[in-house]
């Protein structure tokens, strides 16, 4: 477990308008029964988490729009950012505060001509694809797999602390350590420079989605508000 007194003085240093990115948590609806999927969301948001993207890569795009719908309402009661995986048009239209891009296809800069009201994330697997990605304009990205992870293996070997610290030294705006980040080895990716961690299975996983939520909100800003 990690050292909050650690946490604390790691918080300090962290922008404050930036805090929502703390902890990016990516939804699956498959690791979690279809009728507790919202149910699930909130958990977390009470646990603390602020930024929620919804990556339902299955769905139609009228479904994912319904169900953007829907979780948006969860996300404003709690002041939560919510970003939607790879459909800018759907993002704009449920009032989702941004949406996150493959490192292939569509830019940033022609998301952001296209809806310039949306805050752009995008998912990146090397040094040059993180570059690349600021340089169209990106808000923010995730860099992955950090750690080994069954569902990143198509990406390659990990990326490993060193390529994570060497991204996030160079970069202008937040890194998101993805990919096999558990709550044990928070600290060592935090000591790399990460702004913060975007998770999947490390909170949809546990038996207590609010519980967990909070224990990886610690480790940031100590106990949630």
């Amino acid at each position: 477990m990690c050292d909050l007194d650690w946490t604390v003085k790691y918080a300090d240093y962290l922008e404050p308008e930036l805090d929502f990115l703390r902890v990016y948590l990516i939804s699956d609806r498959s690791l979690l029964p279809r009728h507790r999927f919202l149910e699930g969301i909130e958990s977390a948001l009470r646990g603390g988490v602020r930024c929620l993207q919804l990556r339902e890569k299955d769905l139609p795009s009228a479904e994912l729009a319904a169900l953007a719908r829907a979780v948006r309402e969860v996300t404003r009661s709690y002041d939560a950012r919510l970003f939607i995986n790879g459909h800018p048009e759907i993002a704009a239209e449920t009032g989702a505060d941004g949406v996150h891009l493959g490192e292939d296809g569509v830019g940033a800069d022609e998301v952001k001509r296209a809806f310039p009201g949306l805050l752009v994330g995008v998912s990146t697997h090397s040094p040059e694809s993180a570059r690349a990605a600021e340089a169209r304009g990106a808000d923010f990205i995730t860099f992955s797999p950090i750690f080994d992870t069954p569902s990143k293996r198509r990406y390659g070997p990990p990326q490993g602390l060193q390529r994570l610290r060497r991204v996030a030294e160079n970069a202008g705006i937040p890194v998101l350590a993805l990919g096999g980040v558990k709550q044990d080895n928070i600290p060592s990716v935090a000591e790399q420079g990460a702004h913060g961690v975007a998770l999947i299975s490390g909170i949809w996983s546990s038996p207590n989605i609010e519980e967990a939520s909070q224990q990886y909100m610690r480790y940031f800003a100590g106990e949630p508000s």
